[in-house]
């Protein structure tokens, strides 16, 4: 039987693959039920949702830990998490890749970002030296016991040097074993395009809203050549949004009455989390 991290090269060796993100479990059974092949995590949409925190690296390896497992174990298609600056040098790197592995994700991005990081598409980013990065990374591969376990170096040159920076730091990155790229904030269509021209290895492509990237339509990134596109805070954000009306219209008229028909039901839950209240016991476990 594949691992998880085998069915996500599998698949991003076929085709292109979406990957919305999902910042607790339950969302994640939601990405799962539409019928994505893959999820992602989000390390602001943990620190956003879960701890009410910006994203500015303020959880630690083990809450992340904690808090990307739960999401992996609660679907049965592959997950993938960010690892912000792998909480530390090399031998932390290491350590994060090994307990990220352990806690059931397919796969981790790190980044070249100095610690403490900031949001990709914020100004004030500083970055490590290449060299250091590159030592990450081969530490990180060694690390992996399940040799199909996706490390992906992310660079966020485009802001701090340019764009020829970002193309020579991701070549570096690749020479030192990551198995994928990811170029955080580029910011046109063309150089989306001259990215993928550039690298010669898979390439995920990151659809924020409200940043420096254009909001590319998935095929044309296929097209283009890319072959994980992730929409990191998409289903958070238009949940926040959701949240906030239902508030100021319970606030306001002191009823819930009329959003009925925009909620979901208990039945629907329960059929999201696998729960028949009829039956003696929950299975819902043996179902993941």
């Amino acid at each position: 039987m594949k691992t998880r991290a085998a069915r996500l090269r599998a698949l991003i060796a076929k085709d292109c693959v979406a990957m919305p993100g999902a910042p607790n479990a339950s969302i994640a059974r939601q990405i799962e039920r539409a019928g994505f092949d893959a999820v992602y995590t989000s390390g602001a949409g943990l620190a956003n949702c879960t701890a009410g925190l910006p994203d500015i690296g303020l959880l630690t390896l083990s809450e992340v830990v904690l808090l990307a497992g739960l999401i992996a174990k609660a679907v049965k298609i592959p997950a993938i998490v960010d690892a912000d600056t792998g909480f530390g040098g090399a031998e932390n790197a290491a350590r994060t890749i090994c307990e990220l592995e352990a806690a059931g994700l397919a796969g981790c991005h790190l980044e070249d970002q100095e610690f403490p990081k900031r949001c990709g598409h914020l100004a004030g980013k500083s970055l490590i030296a290449s060299a250091d990065m590159e030592e990450k990374i081969k530490a990180a591969v060694s690390a992996r016991r399940d040799p199909n376990f996706l490390v992906i170096a992310r660079t966020d040159a485009r802001a701090i040097e340019d764009f020829a920076g970002a193309v020579k730091r991701a070549r570096a990155y690749v020479a030192a074993g990551a198995d994928a790229i990811f170029p955080e904030a580029l910011q046109t269509k063309e150089e989306f395009c001259e990215f993928a021209r550039a690298i010669d290895v898979p390439l995920l492509a990151n659809m924020t809203e409200f940043g420096k990237s254009p909001l590319l339509p998935f095929e044309e990134l296929r097209d283009l050549g890319y072959r994980m596109v992730i929409f990191p805070q998409s289903a958070f954000r238009v949940s926040m949004k959701a949240t906030g009306e239902f508030l100021r219209d319970l606030k306001r008229r002191s009823s819930q009455a009329d959003w009925l028909e925009k909620m979901q039901t208990r039945a629907e839950l329960y059929e999201l989390l696998d729960y028949d209240p009829a039956r003696d016991s929950w299975e819902g476990y043996r179902a993941v």
